[in-house]
């Protein structure tokens, strides 16, 4: 498994967690979101999921990776 921690923007409420854990969970990955440091934590399988597809699940809730 292959931890990486991204910079998040536009996260605010408890909502953003959920939608971003869960874009996150339906891709096989794990998120941990940090509302406070604008953070979020992924654990994946490097061999199922590609970084990029991480970053895109992300924004495709309407938060910018940076």
């Amino acid at each position: 498994m292959t931890n990486v921690t991204l910079k998040v923007e536009g996260m605010s409420c408890n909502h953003c967690v959920t939608s971003i854990e869960g874009a996150l969970k339906a891709i096989g990955a794990k998120g941990n979101v940090d509302l406070a440091n604008r953070q979020v934590s992924v654990e994946y399988d490097e061999n199922n999921i590609t970084l990029e597809t991480i970053k895109e699940a992300i924004e495709d809730q309407g938060y910018t990776v940076l």
